[in-house]
């Protein structure tokens, strides 16, 4: 993986990253770790919606989308 110097975006949106994907792999061992369905689909929920938010910055990396160009 490319490191960037900290004036960079990609820099900060790496570490961006990185901490959405322990946060999204902490939510997602919790749900087998309660009894309670409705926070099991909550925990799902917001793994699913940081998943998204994780796929904005790669997209914002790479240029991916219109906006982003």
């Amino acid at each position: 993986m490319q490191t960037y110097p900290e004036t960079d975006s990609r820099y900060h949106t790496r570490k961006i990253q990185t901490q959405l994907e322990v946060l999204i792999e902490h939510m997602r061992q919790d749900i087998e770790k309660v009894d309670d369905p409705k926070a099991q689909a909550l925990f799902e929920t917001s793994a699913e919606v940081l998943t998204g938010l994780k796929t904005a910055y790669i997209h914002y990396e790479q240029k991916a989308e219109e906006a982003w160009r």
